[in-house]
């Protein structure tokens, strides 16, 4: 679908700047037909800067830079999807996003999950949980548990349970995040070593 820059009175067009990794939002710009084919071009994201009345790159005098991945235009053709991967912060202030957040890979309840372990853990004595008591154990305990799931998993994936087998695995899955932090660790490690293997 061709993009409608006539929609605006200026020839300008909302583009919603997105990390093509985490799918963390860093930023909103205007573009024009000029700066729009610019991005392509360079692959650098341009946009037109309502303030200084030009094109301007970002990153042009900070270094930080956002390599363009991919654009996607909308049902209405006048707002961009641009997919990056950014070159440092994207903020003027510092910050990875406009909206001060920080650019982590986020997994929906799973990384919910991780911070209600981490949580209990470092509120051991407040609260007298099952992840608190694990903690307490030591290692070798979370690591038995997380063993001791694994057969399960095993055993009932060679049953026709379907609901054993998605509980156990669902056991499996929770022990192993107690196990990768009692270690140090988050999911997100876990994946940057799949990615790079995957390269």
């Amino acid at each position: 679908m061709e993009i409608d820059f006539s929609k605006s009175a200026h020839g300008l067009i909302p583009a919603i700047i997105q990390d093509s990794e985490t799918k963390t939002v860093l930023m909103l710009g205007y573009m024009n037909a000029e700066s729009y084919q610019k991005t392509l071009d360079t692959k650098k994201v341009t946009f037109y800067s309502r303030s200084k009345q030009r094109l301007w790159t970002k990153g042009e005098e900070s270094g930080n830079f956002l390599n363009l991945v991919s654009i996607k235009n909308d049902c209405d053709a006048d707002t961009l999807l641009i997919q990056v991967k950014p070159q440092g912060p994207t903020c003027h202030t510092g910050s990875d996003t406009c909206w001060q957040e920080t650019n982590n890979q986020e997994y929906g309840f799973i990384s919910k999950l991780e911070e209600t372990i981490k949580s209990r853990r470092e509120n051991a004595d407040s609260q007298k949980s099952y992840v608190a008591s694990l903690f307490e154990k030591g290692i070798n305990k979370i690591a038995q548990k997380v063993g001791e799931e694994a057969v399960e998993v095993v055993i009932e994936a060679k049953d026709n349970n379907d609901h054993l087998f998605l509980d156990e695995s669902a056991d499996l899955l929770f022990h192993y995040l107690i196990l990768l932090q009692a270690k140090g660790f988050q999911l997100n490690d876990v994946v940057k070593v799949l990615k790079g293997r995957h390269k």
